[in-house]
């Protein structure tokens, strides 16, 4: 960790957050490291956005604390975060160009500078010729991409992204993938989060598991791969009915010749293969490491 103006990790230590009675985020703790894209998900009221809010001092924390470069998160700290929030916050009668301009002038930056940042982004994110559109003429997608760019301004030490990729079309999500990688590469730390766990699993080195206002999971993708359930796939010939008579084999699947499994133990996985032998041809006996959307559903069960 370093408190230069980039490589400084942002962490989350026992972050708290209580409405009444109603404990909405009950103890995070988390880091989201400089240089990496870290995943953050949950179902729908686990307390991602609420998490956000706090990090960007949007809302108060009832305890805990979060950090940056080592030390306690300050508003001047803030100031230099690009943040996208839950609402999104557009001008609807204003021309997307003089809007990201002004909105870049906000955080400082000289006029020149601000117009040739945000022409450049939109002509990355495929907006240069609605430039001078007003925000609310443009389709709910593009606006997405308009909050975008408002976040990306002004090269931004860290990046609070809460569903950036909601709304898009695949070219966008590469585009707005490439942007957020050319930002790690310079030691940005970029939490964001996702209900597509799919495009979460294809983009991100670390993941962030809520429920209920607890993390549940966190850490290295590979790292929560090897921590799941692991299951096999038999594939023999003619059919694989029979692998649910084997002792210590748990059947998830069988679909003809291809059986996927859970073994109790190293030997009930020899048996299953003895017998798969025994049997005839066995073209397939290999481990399959869980998916994200398996460790998901394990974790949140």
């Amino acid at each position: 960790m370093t408190n230069g103006r980039h490589g400084a990790d942002l962490e989350l230590r026992d972050l708290t957050r209580d409405f009444g009675a109603t404990r909405a985020v009950d103890g995070i703790t988390f880091t989201a490291p400089s240089g990496l894209l870290t995943g953050f998900v949950g179902g729908n009221g686990a307390g991602k956005t609420t998490t956000m809010r706090m990090i960007m001092g949007v809302l108060a924390i009832t305890s805990g604390e979060v950090r940056f470069g080592g030390a306690p998160v300050t508003a001047a700290d803030r100031r230099t975060f690009g943040y996208m929030p839950e609402e999104r916050g557009l001008y609807p009668k204003q021309p997307v160009l003089d809007q990201l301009v002004y909105l870049a002038r906000i955080r400082g930056i000289g006029a020149r500078t601000a117009r040739r940042e945000v022409l450049d982004h939109l002509e990355r994110l495929g907006l240069a010729d609605r430039a001078k559109d007003h925000v609310e003429k443009l389709s709910l997608g593009n606006q997405q991409r308009v909050q975008i760019i408002a976040a990306l301004m002004g090269s931004p030490r860290a990046l609070v992204l809460d569903e950036p990729f909601s709304g898009l079309d695949p070219a966008a999500v590469d585009g707005m993938a490439d942007l957020l990688r050319e930002h790690t590469a310079r030691g940005v730390p970029v939490l964001f989060s996702s209900h597509q766990l799919d495009l979460v699993e294809r983009l991100c080195e670390r993941l962030v598991v809520l429920k209920g206002g607890r993390v549940v999971a966190a850490g290295a993708r590979e790292e929560l791969e090897r921590a799941g359930r692991v299951r096999h796939r038999l594939v023999v010939a003619p059919d694989a009915g029979w692998v649910r008579g084997v002792p210590g084999v748990h059947v998830v699947d069988v679909d003809g010749p291809t059986a996927l499994v859970e073994l109790a133990d190293e030997p009930a996985g020899q048996r299953l293969l003895a017998t798969a032998l025994e049997r005839g041809p066995v073209h397939e006996f290999a481990a399959v490491r869980p998916s994200l959307a398996q460790i998901y559903r394990e974790v949140t069960a």
